[in-house]
């Protein structure tokens, strides 16, 4: 690590504590009454208590919060704390009359009605961003995976590029724009693909090269830290993580729980591999076109398979992958949580959606339906007890 600038720095950890989980889940704020987002973040997080505040944070848009997990080596421990936070989540919104939802886009905001918070990383994104900023807000679920060196690090950046179109297709939560059905399953990717520093990174020769190329943009000045890359995967020197972000926000902690395992033991296979892979050599043309395909369609999508010169469907892709996963899976302890994968794939957060709202297109209901399977314990309940008082 001799002459790498200090925030190239990686968080090393034993091998053995190596394909950690923590999980990072973005969330929205709505008024009970009509559904509409709340733009009230800065309220929200100056009343939380503590030990609740050291876990939910700003975003750039002020009707979004964040939560994050700490590290786990389990997948399962992961998602019933993020269960949890979710329920104090919930009760802390009720006190000011609030409900909480997530999904990659809200079905019916607007760009006119979308103020920023008022956290200064979010107001200088909001300066360089301009108008992009200022776009209907989008919601993400971020896995982090522990890795015990920067090396073995970029080795998995490069190897899960090729993956990346089918953990959008499974994850797939914003077929909503504006009101309207938008004709994708992730909406949300087609939107955030506007910010600059976003989508699939390129292919790296090894960390000393990542970290040339990242620092020409800090010393420039284009970027004052490496968190101000939004790609769908990307290095965490601070928290010795791979970041994977592909995936939309996810509606229920068992939606989150299937991604979360999948991402775990796609990991694990592919830190596993000895030499280059095939995943690793794919070309960016294919991963580009099948991560269109994959926000377009979701698990209904027809993916190139590079190795048989034709499109696949998606639901085929994901029965090799998992079945390359099992084993891993097994030995992660997160095979109960990769068995939810199932149910996503013929019923996402984007096909419910779409259910939900009917052949009355309504969308009230859609995000009332968000509202409710947030956290079913505490729930619309407790709002609207909030919002009679």
């Amino acid at each position: 690590m001799t002459g790498f600038p200090a925030w190239a720095a990686w968080r090393a950890r034993p091998a053995r504590d190596e394909l950690t989980i923590g999980i990072e889940e973005e969330f929205m704020l709505l008024e009970p009454g009509d559904w509409s987002l709340a733009f009230r973040s800065d309220e929200v997080l100056a009343a939380l208590p503590a030990d609740l505040s050291d876990r939910v944070t700003l975003e750039t848009h002020a009707a979004v919060m964040e939560i994050a997990t700490g590290v786990h080596s389990r997948v399962g421990a992961a998602v019933t704390e993020l269960g949890q936070l979710r329920d104090r989540v919930a009760r802390a919104l009720a006190a000011h009359g609030l409900q909480a939802a997530v999904a990659g886009t809200h079905p019916c905001a607007v760009a006119r009605d979308t103020l920023l918070s008022s956290h200064p990383r979010y107001r200088h994104v909001g300066d360089s961003m301009r108008v992009l900023a200022r776009r209907e807000p989008t919601l993400a679920t971020h896995v982090h995976v522990g890795v015990a060196s920067p090396e073995r690090a970029i080795r998995l950046l490069n190897r899960l590029r090729a993956h990346l179109p089918l953990l959008l297709a499974l994850s797939a939560n914003s077929p909503f724009w504006r009101g309207r059905p938008s004709g994708f399953a992730s909406t949300r990717t087609t939107l955030f693909d506007a910010f600059p520093r976003s989508g699939l990174p390129r292919r790296f020769r090894n960390y000393a090269d990542w970290v040339a190329t990242v620092e020409r943009l800090v010393r420039s000045g284009a970027i004052s830290d490496p968190s101000f890359l939004w790609w769908d995967v990307r290095l965490q020197p601070r928290y010795g993580t791979v970041e994977v972000r592909i995936m939309d926000a996810q509606s229920t902690v068992e939606d989150v729980a299937a991604v979360a395992a999948l991402v775990q033991a796609l990991a694990s296979v592919e830190l596993e591999r000895r030499h280059d892979s095939e995943p690793e050599l794919q070309a960016a043309e294919v991963i580009e076109e099948n991560r269109f395909l994959a926000a377009r369609d979701g698990m209904a999508a027809l993916l190139i398979d590079p190795r048989r010169g034709r499109r696949v469907p998606a639901i085929e892709e994901l029965g090799r992958i998992r079945a390359a996963c099992v084993r891993h899976a097994r030995r992660l302890r997160c095979e109960r949580q990769l068995a939810f994968v199932c149910r996503l794939v013929g019923r996402n957060g984007a096909l419910r959606q779409l259910a939900h709202a009917g052949s009355d297109g309504n969308l009230r209901q859609v995000t009332a339906r968000l509202a409710d399977a947030y956290s079913p314990r505490t729930g619309r309940k407790l709002a609207l007890t909030a919002v009679a008082s």
